[in-house]
């Protein structure tokens, strides 16, 4: 706040009023993308006739969502929104070279304000943890509001514009080599629906390609924010950087998408109970803890990814750039490049929505990877350092001002549902497609797949590995 007060941003420039309004409106909507995420994720295998009268605006918003292929829509254009988001926030919050605030030496100004730190740690506990430790637990009650519905709206629409399509063309990849096949939830496409379909991926693959394009060539001819190292070491560190981040992506999903389901229906292979055991264990605060974790840890990636991807060309004495623009590109698409858009965008396709599609597709395959379970261990070691322990604080206040109650209040716990006759039909999908049709799978004898640790056709866990 003090940087904005200076005029020591680039929004701040224009007067800090500006960058004040900005800073604010995209930590607190981004509260909202954050949370809206984990209701929508955890909700499918809950009937929504059991919260239809207690809470209209969940009912209205979910039915819209959870209808065919939506959820994976919406986690597309949301994705791309949270990028959107943090590059306003950036512009609103982070200090120009010359900053001065409160006197801190340049050592203290280097490792604090420079290097992002304290923008992390602003963002990732107002605008993400203190939300996603709420909505891991009043999913129903976050998301009732009318500020929902206009962040869930916008996703969508940001989806329709077909930046990100290449993530779908990834997730039809990945499930080709596992052998199975996406099952839309929807009627077949119409020509004109799939000229447009395929349209927007050809687009989207046209950007991200350009994207990797510039790079590789400036890891390897040196023009990066990246230390001094061999073009091919940061090659490698971007690929497992890359690797991590989207294995905590799909994890996320993963892990609401069982949430609510009883403990049989979890998983019966060694990894997956192990994994649900620790991170269902006592109250499940585990869940809201691994959120944290992971935040940590993807925001640690994405700093040294950061430092990997972001162009910087050579200048002089005088501040004349030396190299000529990459790929010979204009002035002015050579400094839209150097902000480092192109790379979130490639980041947000390849390292985070593919993933969160595949997750939503098969859930039970990363509940069944030992990976998952050691990176679980993990975010939860980071989280029980204390770095982001404000999240908790601020997430405490925020539920009893809006006077959110957990779901089991309305809904009862998914065994409880089971034994009342509220929810036999709950279990989670077990065919790779939309993970928003989950909530309604088929009635037992109704034909089906096996996969993983489930078979369909009757709705109880085979001993087969996933």
């Amino acid at each position: 706040m003090a940087l904005i007060a200076g005029k020591n941003t680039k929004l701040a420039e224009v007067h800090p009023a500006v960058g004040y309004i900005a800073i604010w409106a995209a930590v607190i909507w981004l509260s909202m993308v954050e949370g809206s995420q984990a209701s929508l994720v955890g909700l499918p295998p809950v009937d929504r006739n059991l919260y239809k009268d207690s809470h209209p605006t969940s009912y209205k918003i979910t039915n819209i969502i959870h209808r065919g292929d939506n959820l994976d829509r919406y986690l597309m254009g949301r994705q791309f929104m949270v990028l959107l988001i943090v590059f306003v926030t950036n512009l609103a919050g982070s200090p120009g070279p010359d900053a001065e605030v409160f006197g801190f030496p340049d050592a203290v100004k280097e490792t604090f304000l420079g290097s992002g730190l304290a923008m992390i740690i602003m963002t990732a506990n107002i605008g993400q943890l203190a939300a996603q430790v709420n909505a891991s637990h009043c999913m129903i009650d976050y998301i009732n509001n009318y500020f929902a519905v206009f962040t869930i709206a916008v996703s969508m629409a940001i989806e329709f514009s077909g930046i990100m399509h290449a993530s779908y063309l990834i997730q039809y990849a990945v499930a080709a080599l596992s052998g199975n096949e996406i099952k839309s939830k929807e009627d077949p496409r119409t020509a004109l629906l799939s000229a447009f379909f395929w349209g927007r991926s050809l687009m989207s693959v046209g950007i991200c390609g350009f994207g990797f394009a510039v790079i590789f060539k400036s890891l390897f001819e040196g023009n990066t924010t990246m230390y001094d190292i061999p073009g091919w070491s940061s090659l490698i560190i971007f690929i497992v950087l890359l690797s991590v981040v989207g294995m905590l992506e799909g994890m996320q999903i993963a892990f609401f998408a069982v949430a609510k389901l009883p403990k049989s229906e979890q998983g019966q292979n060694k990894f997956a109970k192990l994994t649900c055991k620790l991170l269902f264990r006592g109250n499940g605060k585990n869940l809201p803890g691994f959120m944290v974790g992971r935040q940590l840890t993807v925001v640690t990636c994405f700093f040294v990814a950061a430092r990997v991807t972001t162009l910087k060309m050579q200048v002089n004495e005088d501040g004349v750039q030396i190299d000529p623009n990459i790929f010979g590109v204009s002035d002015g698409l050579q400094k839209f490049l150097e902000t480092g858009l192109h790379a979130a965008v490639v980041v947000t396709i390849v390292g985070s929505i593919s993933w969160q599609l595949v997750a939503s597709a098969f859930p039970m395959m990363f509940l069944t990877n030992p990976l998952t379970y050691v990176l679980l261990r993990i975010c939860l070691l980071f989280e029980a350092t204390g770095v982001c322990c404000a999240a908790w604080v601020l997430a405490s206040l925020h539920k009893k001002i809006a006077g959110y109650q957990y779901d089991e209040v309305y809904i009862g716990t998914p065994d409880e549902r089971l034994a009342s006759g509220k929810g036999p039909e709950e279990s989670i999908h077990v065919v790779a497609g939309s993970l928003g049709a989950s909530a309604f799978p088929k009635k037992p004898g109704s034909g089906g797949v096996k996969f993983g640790d489930y078979d369909d056709t009757v709705h109880v866990p085979v001993t087969q590995d996933a």
